[in-house]
């Protein structure tokens, strides 16, 4: 399958054959491009041979990632020196108060280390988004929000962990851009090459050269 040799690197910058994808990741489905437990990649759903995910998204979550076979881009669009902020929208069990949405702004302890500020916003309504492929079970005793949350950094289930040391577990998560870049109308499976437009504005954000 394209893109599916274990233990290759992305082409360094300059390569004549670098490409960088936008990519709507399904639920439940890996940022790899092999699964050693035989459970869905991105390789079912990109065809091309030589990218792999700038960073990750959870097996759970959903939504934009990144695919580049430029590695010093890869490299800068993961690193937290770079400060690209991430964004997400994030359905959450009850209603969070302005006192937990101030929590998570301010950071919080996870794994014993203090998250890095960020922005909280709970949102007036639901955002228009896709059925998910396995709904979420809904109870009527339990009311849920959304939030709009951003970070700049990406440690491993970061969201859920938040949200859940302040009291409020996470039930959906969807990242909606990174940087410059949004998702846009993608759906889920669907993917597209940045434009020339959209790659010169995210290099630009990460200080590198055309």
């Amino acid at each position: 399958m394209p893109g599916s040799k274990k233990g290759s690197r992305p082409r360094q910058p300059g390569s004549p054959a670098s490409r960088t994808l936008i990519f709507c990741k399904p639920y439940k489905v890996m940022c790899s491009f092999t699964d050693d437990e035989g459970r869905p990649t991105v390789a079912d759903f990109v065809p091309v041979p030589g990218v792999y995910a700038a960073g990750r998204l959870d097996f759970d979550s959903e939504g934009l990632l990144l695919l580049t076979s430029d590695g010093e881009l890869a490299h800068r669009i993961t690193h937290p020196r770079y400060k690209l902020e991430k964004v997400y929208l994030v359905q959450v069990e009850h209603i969070p108060p302005a006192a937990a949405l101030a929590k998570l702004e301010a950071g919080v302890s996870v794994k014993g280390q203090q998250t890095q500020p960020a922005k909280a916003e709970l949102l007036a309504a639901e955002p228009e988004l896709w059925p998910r492929s396995e709904p979420i079970r809904y109870r009527k005793s339990v009311p849920t929000a959304w939030l709009k949350i951003t970070l700049r950094e990406g440690k491993k289930r970061q969201i859920r962990r938040m949200t859940a040391a302040v009291g409020y577990p996470t039930l959906r998560l969807v990242r909606v851009a990174i940087g410059p870049i949004n998702l846009g109308n993608l759906q889920p499976g669907e993917w597209r090459d940045l434009t020339p437009a959209e790659l010169k504005i995210l290099r630009q954000n990460l200080k590198l050269g055309p």
